[in-house]
């Protein structure tokens, strides 16, 4: 290529890039930075005296040590649990393997409110589990986060363990390894980038979790992400706050620089062992890990669900429908603004303007940092965007909407009372789930193609349209479905930016719970099943247009 196409397509990229930096600038950053200088600016100047004075309380290190204890126990217990699961699900051939795959999925698609009334609804006095006494305790919220991390760790695991070589594992057995030695000497290791991700990532999610441990948690239980809501929602305290959206900056940048670097050794470790697979029908030996992995999806998984759906058919009455019917009221004693049917339908409309939104946003990343230039500059480039367009997954949802208030309402961006804003917090949330679904596709794409049609004349537009996007195809349903879910059922920054005559179905949830009165928590429960049927639904169909790709992430 001359150097004036060399220039052209520079100059390609970088109109390419515009919009997303654009987007993230105005929308992320800005609120983001608004908020943490707010903490640690003073008439102006630079103060750092509140880092200090927060630091030194009792109370945030023993907040911090919750928050730390609560993500490394979760984390632990769902790569223990879900090793095993990989295995089955991604090993081994058995009717209804691509059933259990899916079932498996649904608490990761599921709304963390949700979860939070699903775990309460066998905690509480009646509940299923309720004697134990474990409703409102560090127990309760870590299994909660067990329970929505552990399809993390099976499919990313899983996928990996679906195309590993098997014939090193075979070399072993031939030599008199037993199976146990083999896998812990042969397979364990090279699965190791693939464990390293889902461990950083589930660290990542339990760390920055909301509304599960708001919900299970109460006011009580305290994590850096509920301190950080209760101090600019209740007390306007936006030091402490700034304070610790730092400290949860530093944790989320060293887990996404950890996922990142288990990433490129996984994507390294696939392209060796391309085309490879060993799954085989189930065999004796494999009989204690199906019974395992049964007993984990069945107890973990299927009996939360089934608690929900019983308890919201339960009324004072009897068995029935009311709890149902009673969302089309507003509640006992008005509780709300508006009926339950009327939040869903704002869900619904939100959700589809917020996945529009992310998935432009997030193409256009995902196109970039796909790219694989030769210039070492260039490349140190793309890993540093592919890190800072991943922090949005990890930053406080509760900053981003408070940051929003305070920096969108005056013009010329003055958002405040728009109904837009509400779809673009949203959209950030889903914008590198959007990233991560379609990026592992597109760097699958052989480089020379692009290449050829690069010599061939063509732009950055041309290239992706006539390479790039016939490969992505139908995995753009998948990233669709992963928008609309996690729009339909994101919590935290839109408990900031809600109106009250336009609340969506999660903010109305929490609400409802908060309320006295049976009918209220009945109608919770009610609302929180239509809720998980809405986003278990659209995953369900959006998995059916997936294009299965080796390496891909959840």
């Amino acid at each position: 290529m001359d150097r004036n196409g060399s220039r052209l397509t520079a100059a390609g990229y970088a109109l390419t890039a515009i919009v997303p930096l654009a987007f993230l600038g105005l929308f992320f950053a800005w609120p983001v930075a608004s908020i943490i200088g707010r903490g640690f600016v003073a008439d102006g100047a630079l103060d750092l005296s509140a880092f200090s004075e927060v630091m030194a309380r009792e109370r945030t290190w023993r907040i911090i040590g919750f928050t730390v204890a609560q993500a490394t126990a979760g984390t632990a217990l769902a790569v223990l649990l879900g090793l095993p699961g990989a295995y089955v699900l991604y090993r081994l051939r058995f009717p209804g393997r691509t059933a259990a795959r899916a079932l498996v999925t649904v608490p990761f698609v599921l709304p963390t409110v949700v979860v939070g009334v699903a775990f309460r609804s066998l905690l509480v006095e009646g509940g299923a589990v309720g004697s134990l006494g474990a409703d409102g305790t560090f127990g309760a919220v870590v299994a909660a986060l067990v329970f929505f991390n552990y399809a993390v760790v099976v499919r990313t695991v899983g996928s990996m363990w679906a195309h590993l070589d098997p014939r090193p594992e075979q070399t072993a057995r031939a030599l008199g390894a037993s199976p146990w030695r083999a896998f812990r000497e042969v397979t364990l290791p090279a699965l190791t980038p693939a464990i390293a991700s889902a461990a950083s990532l589930v660290f990542l999610f339990c760390a920055t979790a909301f509304g599960t441990v708001l919900v299970l948690g109460g006011l009580g239980y305290r994590t850096v992400e509920t301190e950080i809501w209760v101090q600019t929602t209740q007390f306007l305290d936006l030091r402490t706050a700034a304070v610790l959206s730092v400290v949860q900056l530093g944790v989320v940048a060293g887990s996404l620089a950890l996922a990142a670097w288990s990433r490129r050794r996984r994507e390294v470790a696939l392209r060796l062992r391309a085309g490879a697979t060993d799954d085989h029908l189930v065999r004796r030996c494999d009989l204690p890990l199906v019974a395992f992995t049964t007993v984990v999806v069945g107890g973990l998984i299927v009996t939360p669900l089934t608690s929900l759906v019983l308890r919201s058919l339960r009324t004072p009455e009897g068995w029935g429908l009311g709890n149902y019917t009673n969302l089309a009221t507003t509640g006992s004693r008005d509780a709300l603004e508006v009926t339950v049917w009327r939040a869903a339908l704002t869900s619904l409309r939100i959700a589809v303007d917020a996945t529009w939104i992310a998935m432009t946003v997030g193409v256009l990343i995902a196109f970039l940092l796909s790219r694989r230039p030769r210039q070492p500059a260039a490349r140190r480039t793309i890993g540093v965007l592919d890190g800072l367009f991943m922090l949005p997954l990890g930053v406080s949802a509760v900053t981003v909407g408070f940051g929003f208030l305070i920096t969108l309402n005056r013009p010329p961006v003055d958002l405040r009372s728009s109904i837009v804003l509400v779809p673009i917090a949203q959209a950030l949330v889903a914008i590198p789930l959007v990233i991560r679904t379609l990026l592992p596709v597109l760097r699958a794409v052989d480089q020379r193609l692009r290449d050829a049609a690069a010599v061939l004349g063509a732009n950055p537009r041309w290239v992706f349209t006539a390479v790039d996007l016939p490969v992505l195809g139908r995995s753009l349903g998948l990233a669709v479905g992963f928008c609309f879910a996690v729009s339909l059922g994101e919590f935290g920054a839109t408990s900031f930016l809600s109106r009250p005559d336009r609340p969506t179905l999660p903010v109305v949830i929490f609400r409802l719970i908060g309320q006295p009165g049976t009918g209220n928590l009945g109608m919770a429960l009610a609302a929180s099943v239509v809720l998980a049927m809405l986003t278990t639904g659209v995953i369900a169909v959006a998995e059916r247009l997936r294009v299965h790709s080796a390496g891909a992430d959840l």
